[in-house]
């Protein structure tokens, strides 16, 4: 029978506004309580060694890149399959963005199933169910096809978005979440840039099919690196089935975790209920969710606004070709990895200044929303400079440079938000991550749409002020009212566990 410990139980549970599971009783009060061994348990995530705790978020690292590099590979060589397939733009626009809509929906399942029947599990089903409908966009001889297709990947892909936030919070302790994140993002965001680059070459040099077969030989071999590298992350299921073996072993059925015992009395069906509801409801009744969605929704619209007209702008305003025009992209993406390995740090150093400030040990997890402030106003920088300088056609340099700005500052200001959700629902922050990315996706695949007509009417001068100014007011205020009415907001959330 295995010793309560601090680490059975999210240790800033008492400042969340989900009802933490019943505490570890002592081994005289309780001894049929499973929970993990004081102090080190080797089984427990958190005092797993670092390698191993690299191992698994590296092994996420590149499962994002794949499927960020697949959501943009496509754009360059959107005419050709336009004129192939027959379709029209609305279509091949659709053809691209349908990936994006998926990941909205698909996180909303994939989430609260990883919380039932653990992270690995559902990683490799949905890798393996990415991978089949990648492949057959690549021998798709309609339009219907390419488009069902499309969705039906970006649906298994989306488990990136559910899983991620869940198991870099199931292996890094709160303090070491800059370094999770920064970990996490330095491989991933590369993805961006890779994307359109090899979409060109391969647009201009062999057929686009190849697109799809080359990200899904890559998805392959990932997958066998997967089943054999990455082990069960979910502490509730590992306590779980230590308990599982005690039953079976002593023939006592009163073993349980404290995770178990709150469902003791629950059908199969009333926890998966609970379960599969529990984003939707998070988003409905969580003031902290609402809040905290519509920030990331606003910034990641304008991010792929950004990405989906970039290669326009060279193509079509500087005359570059399509292979050349690829290129750019590598200023953004180097600024998303600058901003995430320099958000990083920060983020750790000022939770370490803070929690030393606090009269408990504990800071406010509101702590960490100060750093989205100065992210907030190079978003605002870059996009201005950006814009005019694409408007009046400064030198190529100029515009990259405002772009890499732009990026860093969207990682300083969006890693503070996320670690800040990942702190308030410890035990349940896939959930909470997936109701934030179904307005994330829904905002990234409906704002590209908009984006020619914008720039059209007001010029990419004017079309960029004005994202700058509602990107400000997003990236100010609302945050600013986390900073403030956060404590009180979270007393007042609506019990969703």
């Amino acid at each position: 029978m295995a010793a309560p410990t601090n680490e059975s139980v999210p240790r800033d549970t008492e400042m969340t506004p989900i009802p933490p599971p019943p505490p570890a009783a002592k081994p005289d009060e309780d001894p049929f309580l499973v929970t993990f061994v004081h102090p080190i348990d080797p089984s427990n995530p958190k005092d797993w060694s670092r390698s191993k705790k690299l191992i698994v978020t590296d092994v996420l690292s590149a499962t994002g890149f794949c499927r960020i590099m697949v959501s943009t590979i496509i754009a360059p060589a959107l005419p050709t399959i336009k004129n192939e397939l027959h379709m029209n733009s609305t279509e091949a626009a659709m053809a691209l963005s349908i990936y994006l809509l998926a990941t909205a929906f698909g996180p909303l399942v994939i989430g609260p199933l990883s919380e039932i029947y653990g992270r690995k599990n559902i990683l490799h089903a949905c890798n393996a169910w990415f991978l089949l409908w990648n492949l057959l966009c690549g021998f798709a001889k309609t339009k219907e096809l390419l488009i069902a297709a499309r969705f039906l990947a970006g649906f298994g892909a989306s488990s990136i978005y559910a899983l991620a936030g869940g198991v870099l919070g199931d292996v890094w302790r709160t303090e070491e979440r800059g370094k999770s994140l920064r970990l996490y993002l330095v491989i991933q965001l590369f993805g961006a840039a890779v994307g359109p680059i090899i979409g060109g070459i391969m647009s201009a040099r062999t057929t686009w099919r190849w697109m799809f077969w080359s990200t899904s030989i890559f998805q392959a071999i990932m997958l066998v690196i997967e089943i054999g590298t990455f082990p069960e992350t979910y502490a509730p299921l590992i306590l779980r089935k230590r308990a599982e073996r005690l039953r079976r072993s002593t023939g006592d059925p009163q073993y349980r975790t404290p995770y178990e015992r709150p469902q003791d009395r629950k059908s199969v069906a009333n926890v998966l209920t609970r379960a599969l509801t529990r984003p939707l409801r998070l988003l409905t009744f969580h003031p902290i969710i609402q809040v905290t969605a519509l920030i990331q929704a606003w910034s990641y619209g304008m991010l792929y606004i950004v990405l989906s007209s970039f290669a326009t702008l060279w193509t079509e305003e500087y005359k570059q070709p399509t292979e050349l025009s690829g290129l750019h992209y590598i200023a953004c993406a180097a600024g998303e990895v600058a901003g995430s390995q320099v958000g990083g740090p920060l983020m750790d150093m000022m939770y370490r200044r803070m929690r030393e400030r606090a009269p408990d040990g504990i800071p406010r997890p509101e702590s960490r929303i100060l750093l989205t402030f100065p992210g907030s106003l190079l978003v605002g920088l870059g996009l201005l400079v950006y814009g005019w300088a694409a408007q009046y056609h400064v030198h190529w340099a100029v515009v990259d440079g405002a772009a890499f700005v732009y990026m860093f500052g969207g990682q300083i200001a969006g890693m503070p938000i996320q670690a800040y959700v990942m702190d308030l629902f410890s035990e349940h922050t896939s959930s909470a991550l997936a109701a934030s990315q179904f307005l994330r996706s829904l905002t990234a695949f409906l704002f590209p749409l908009f984006a020619p007509a914008m720039y059209k009417a007001m010029g990419y001068g004017w079309g960029n002020t004005m994202l700058a100014l509602c990107g400000l007011f997003f990236g100010l205020p609302a945050p600013g009212i986390i900073w403030m009415f956060g404590e009180r907001l979270r007393r007042r959330a609506t019990e969703s566990y």
